[in-house]
């Protein structure tokens, strides 16, 4: 009796184990983005297009939704006649990035959206609610602002990882209460290293996006200063 107990006090335990050890594994490979993923999503948009006349596969939004955000693949139209599924990182299937569109008039291009910065910000959002007010901090720009994070009860300020270089960005407020990621830091990066020509007052984020996988989550429009041309706000 005491073998048979021995004996089904592994098996529980191993699935116990097993069942720990398996959402961990699938975590993991829904935070990774795969190019091939990205390409194979990207050959099913076209192939859709080309056979509806030109139409793409996204959800519809309001008119006033923030460009990056503005056409997310619907992968209800593609899979599974143009995609087996949607991949394993989409937020379809579990993953923690949402498949967009870009330059959808001139040439329809799939990038990744991180949706942990979503996550943050509807926790950011949600304590500003419960204040009453954001808490501003110092004035950034015009009608914008860092925001004091001790107030809202956060022992440490959040932040929001690049995806481009992986500095930690911060979130900043606007006078609206409209909370979103900035990242001077990642355009100040690229701007060193790019000798495209860029004329102040065009809005400079698709220089983050043209040759990576990711869109600019959550970002205000930026441009770069006359003087010291380096990225500023664009005032709208």
């Amino acid at each position: 009796m005491k073998r048979k107990m021995i004996g089904l006090f592994w098996i529980v335990s191993t699935l116990i184990l097993s069942g720990c050890l398996y959402p961990k594994e699938e975590l993991a490979k829904n935070q990774v983005p795969y190019t091939d993923q990205v390409e194979a999503v990207q050959t099913a948009v076209n192939t859709f297009q080309k056979d509806n006349g030109g139409i793409l596969p996204i959800k519809t939004k309001e008119a006033d939704t923030p460009i990056y955000q503005k056409y997310p693949i619907d992968f209800k139209k593609i899979s599974p006649k143009y995609i087996a599924e949607p991949p394993g990182n989409a937020f379809e299937s579990g993953g923690i990035f949402q498949y967009v569109l870009i330059d959808v008039e001139t040439n329809p291009t799939v990038k990744l959206l991180d949706l942990r910065v979503a996550e943050t910000i509807r926790d950011i959002n949600l304590r500003i609610k419960t204040k009453g007010y954001p808490p501003y901090k110092e004035q950034i720009a015009e009608n914008i602002y860092s925001i004091d994070f001790e107030k809202l009860g956060y022992k440490k300020p959040p932040y929001a990882v690049s995806p481009y270089t992986n500095q930690n960005l911060p979130f900043i407020v606007t006078t609206n209460a409209e909370v979103y990621v900035d990242y001077r830091q990642d355009l100040y990066k690229v701007l060193q290293e790019t000798n495209k020509e860029l004329k102040p007052g065009e809005d400079i984020r698709p220089i983050l996006t043209e040759n990576t996988m990711f869109v600019p989550a959550y970002s205000l429009p930026y441009t770069i200063d006359v003087e010291s041309m380096e990225p500023v706000f664009l005032k709208q």
